[in-house]
This record gives structure tokens, C-alpha cells and sequence, in this order.
């Protein structure tokens, strides 16, 4: 019985950490990249690729639009910056609480800007268009927040 609850303890542990948590050496590659103009903090245009992250990993920073390294550190750790792969047949139907902006931000995370015309469609799923490489696409968010695009 003793094994049993330690196993179990064993597994809500593992189950609590990141499997693949970014490493130090990640996250300070992370840092030089964001921090362009390496003033010590990410901010404009440096930072809103890194802000719509962190919304949506329901973290904030103390000065919005500003992203201290301390704060970026910390979100890089707990993979704030990680893209998300889409579940298999997203975009999903379904009663959709996110607001226009928090669909936003969730497109903008995937790597696209220029979001623009966002729509929540009869399905409960949000469309639009956005740019991705240059190249203006279909988007759509769904319920759970995958973002998908036309040609995905």
C-alpha cells in the first residue's frame, strides 16, 4: 500500500513539470534574438510576439508592452514561448468563450501579424486574416485555441 501512494505521489510530481522545459542555455539564445537592440528589455516591436505568449500563458509583466529579462527568463522556463500544434481536425466546433483579442493573441503567438477582420462564425470558431511569411492567409481560432490556417 505504502509503494501505491508513493508511486502515486512519484507520478502527480512528474506529471506537475514541464517534459520538455527550456533549458538555461535556450532561454538566453531566446533573450539575444528577442532583444534586438539589447537595451535589457524587449519592448515595441521587439516584444509583441512575446506579450500575446505570455497572455495567453495567462502570465503578465509589470509594465505592458515591456518585458524585463527577469520576466522573460522566467516565461521562457515554464515555455511560455512554445508554439502550439494544433489538435488533429481543428478547427473544432464548439461554444467559444475567447474574446477577439485573446484569439488575437493566440494567432500572433503562432507566428503571424496583420490580423485583421476577426469574426466569431456561427460554429463558435473566430476567422480572419492575418500574414504569415509575408504571405496573407485564412485564419481561424477554435474553442480549445488552436490556430489553424487554409493551407494547414
Amino acid at each position: 500500500m505504502k509503494k501505491m501512494f508513493a508511486l502515486a505521489a512519484i507520478a502527480v510530481c512528474v506529471a506537475g513539470t514541464p517534459a520538455f522545459a527550456a533549458t538555461d542555455a535556450e532561454c538566453q539564445d531566446m533573450w539575444k534574438k528577442a532583444d534586438a537592440n539589447s537595451d535589457g528589455n524587449v519592448s515595441g516591436g521587439e516584444a509583441i510576439r512575446y506579450m500575446s505568449f505570455m497572455r495567453v500563458a495567462g502570465m503578465t509583466v509589470a509594465t505592458e508592452g515591456t518585458i524585463t529579462r527577469a520576466e522573460f527568463m522566467n516565461a521562457c522556463k515554464a515555455d511560455a514561448y512554445k508554439a502550439k500544434k494544433a489538435d488533429v481536425g481543428a478547427p473544432l466546433k464548439g461554444s467559444n468563450s475567447f474574446t477577439e483579442a485573446q484569439a488575437k493573441d493566440r494567432i500572433i503567438a503562432q507566428g503571424m501579424d496583420g490580423v485583421s477582420e476577426l469574426k466569431k462564425d456561427d460554429d463558435g470558431i473566430w476567422r480572419g486574416t492575418a500574414q504569415h511569411g509575408g504571405k496573407p492567409v485564412q485564419v481561424a481560432v477554435d474553442y480549445k485555441g488552436n490556430v489553424v490556417t487554409a493551407n494547414q
